[in-house]
């Protein structure tokens, strides 16, 4: 009796995990991987190369670094409204749902202190008043004009957007939250359709730039970048790098439902998820897209190094005080792995020639980016919208970092010193890492996905 039972048993495992799988491979695996081989576009790096320093000592300190509390916690404001269209797609999928923190949950060294400019008009309130003399005497004329007050809101758009290429949650703001990135994980949640197309669409064709020759845009398969400069190549590669990434986080940790109603999910690559967006039979730019991958690793890898310096001056204070000490320890280690990849992508070769020409694209490159950033709030999905959001400040943190501090180019360093003309914030620099650990994962990914298509 117990021998049938337990035969029963594992007749159910085996047809529960029959009925898990992604289905039949369809397309060419081959096909996926035909441009990984030799130079990345526009780089003197390789691809090999890549794979080989990311998979072996990159991506396993990443994944342990990233796991400690001072990059784990992120504040984010998942409550700002579109400002392009009118929310049209809220996801009710539970999956799309993020878990905010409780301020118990917390570290210590995060939660931060009430703002000076507080503490100090609490500490004035606490003094005695002043005669009725002195106040009339001393009062200020708070009289401003409308046109300064426009002035000064002017003043202020500029001071914060100087040298940003992306627009940053208010770390005082009420509305934001930690969140914990580790029980949020990036993977497959069910949003997609018109509202998901929406977004990718409104990047790829109002905010990429357009051959001046036939006004069409990157976003069509067929599109060639011959008519684009090296800026404007650059812009694409990194949003058409992102894009891939995201799409591999999702065919890694694809949600899978037994097909018994047994109620039982289950998380794990889709191979056949690959292939519907990556096999140039499904997909044509497929190859070249996870090509494009690679690009945007290395321009986020080089904001990395130049602000190496910078970055080992950080406390990376919680308040725990040993994994403080173990951060700055890890920090240290993965930057001297980093250092010694070889062909950094080199930004000094972007917005040169005519200064005013120059100035001008830089301008736009900025503002075309920033615009990328604003749409990031237009995502119906919490968890989609948390993790676009964390990838795309990543990725202009580290555009600032690239073309900040005294030099441009592949031996320039931005270092302590340099802090009254370049500083970052808390939430950049977790942004950063995590958004490197993003694509850092997924080009892992990749050698995983050959070895299940093999």
């Amino acid at each position: 009796m117990k021998l049938v039972i337990l035969l029963n048993i594992l007749f159910l495992h085996e047809f529960v995990a029959i009925n898990y799988s992604s289905g039949p491979v369809s397309g060419n695996s081959e096909g996926c991987f035909c441009k990984l081989q030799g130079e990345v576009d526009d780089c003197k790096c390789k691809v090999e190369t890549l794979d080989s320093i990311n998979n072996q000592k990159i991506y396993p300190r990443l994944q342990s670094l990233l796991s400690k509390d001072y990059f784990r916690y992120f504040k984010v404001n998942l409550k700002k409204t579109c400002p392009f269209w009118s929310d049209d797609s809220r996801c009710a999928l539970k999956d799309c749902h993020v878990d905010m923190c409780n301020q118990d949950e917390i570290p210590p060294g995060l939660k931060g202190s009430e703002p000076t400019e507080k503490k100090y008009s609490k500490e004035a309130q606490d003094e005695d008043e002043s005669c009725e003399e002195q106040k009339e005497l001393g009062a200020l004329n708070t009289t401003i004009s409308d046109s300064t007050k426009e002035a000064l809101r002017n003043w202020t758009k500029h001071d914060d957007t100087q040298e940003t290429f992306c627009e940053l949650d208010d770390d005082n703001s009420s509305e934001c939250d930690y969140v914990d990135l580790l029980l949020n994980p990036e993977r497959y949640t069910g949003y997609k359709g018109p509202s998901a197309h929406r977004i990718w669409r409104s990047i790829y064709e109002e905010n990429c730039f357009k051959p001046q020759e036939d006004g069409s845009t990157p976003y069509s398969p067929q599109q060639s970048l011959a008519g684009l400069c090296l800026e404007q190549r650059t812009f694409y590669r990194m949003i058409s790098g992102l894009h891939t990434s995201i799409n591999l986080h999702l065919s890694s940790n694809y949600l899978f439902q037994d097909k018994l109603g047994f109620g039982n999910i289950k998380w794990a690559p889709n191979t056949e998820e690959f292939l519907r967006r990556f096999d140039p039979v499904n997909e044509e730019q497929g190859p070249q897209r996870l090509k494009n991958l690679y690009f945007a690793y290395l321009v986020e890898l080089r904001a990395l190094i130049k602000a190496a310096p910078y970055i080992l001056e950080e406390e990376f204070y919680t308040g725990n005080e040993e994994e403080d000490k173990d951060v700055k320890s890890g920090i240290r280690d993965l930057l001297t792995v980093i250092q010694q990849a070889p062909d950094q992508f080199d930004e000094s070769k972007l917005f040169q020639g005519d200064p005013k020409e120059a100035k001008k694209l830089k301008e736009e490159f900025r503002a075309h980016f920033m615009n990328v950033s604003r749409i990031m709030d237009c995502v119906g999905c919490d968890k989609c919208k948390l993790w676009g959001k964390l990838q795309v400040q990543g990725m202009g943190t580290a555009l600032k970092i690239l073309f900040s501090g005294d030099q441009i180019g592949p031996h320039s360093t931005i270092n302590a010193s340099q802090k009254k003309k370049f500083q970052l914030r808390r939430t950049e620099i977790v942004s950063l890492f995590n958004s490197f650990g993003r694509l850092s994962s997924s080009v892992h990914s990749i050698e995983k996905f050959r070895h299940l298509l093999s």
